[in-house]
């Protein structure tokens, strides 16, 4: 009898023993997809850099979720499509940051937004590349830079109030982006329950 319990026992411990590599697999891969999956209010009330890293995240993962034919889809005559809109998006983050004295890519002035449009991947580069640019030159910036007035479209500014405006005008747009996005009925990846 004692026999018979110490091997019940024994047969019990080795089935929690074996079956514990693939509980811990299973804990760390669920733990791993939850670190992976992004955080849809990560920046949100951290100041204006962790808000402008939640709005550049969006704005990329929409345009990434985008199909490169809805590209050239827009809601009307006369209106932006998707694509010019995320060209607009890019051209402006360049030009407004231009105004606080930093200089505009070499590539600016030749390039056609109207050709880049409907061209998915240029579109994708363009913004990446503008978002980057306004994210590295605002972290350079000292608290003086920011104060230092400047002239916009013949209006008094600082520095400070155009990275403002650069931030309000891309969540802005991200509002439009969204609204095209759900007319053509594609989910926001961040919004997206599946996911």
């Amino acid at each position: 009898m004692i026999t018979k319990l110490h091997n019940c026992r024994h047969k019990k411990s080795m089935s929690v023993i074996t079956r514990f590599p693939l509980l811990l697999f299973v804990t760390l891969a669920l733990t791993n997809m939850h670190a992976q999956t992004p955080d849809p209010l990560e920046g949100l009330w951290q100041g204006y850099d962790g808000e402008w890293g939640h709005v550049s995240r969006q704005l990329v993962a929409l345009a990434e979720a985008i199909p490169a034919e809805k590209y050239a889809w827009s809601p009307g005559a006369g209106v932006r499509s998707t694509g010019e809109v995320l060209v607009h998006i890019a051209r402006a983050n360049f030009w407004l940051l231009s105004q606080t004295g930093h200089k505009l890519p070499p590539d600016f002035a030749a390039s056609d937004p109207a050709k880049i449009a409907t061209d998915k991947a240029k579109v994708i580069d363009w913004l990446k590349r503008s978002l980057e640019t306004v994210r590295q030159a605002h972290a350079s910036e000292t608290p003086a830079d920011l104060e230092r007035k400047v002239t916009v479209e013949n209006r008094p500014a600082t520095v400070d109030g155009v990275y403002l405006r650069i931030l309000i005008h891309d969540n802005e747009h991200m509002g439009q982006l969204v609204a095209y996005a759900r007319m053509n009925g594609i989910v926001p990846p961040w919004s997206n329950p599946a996911k």
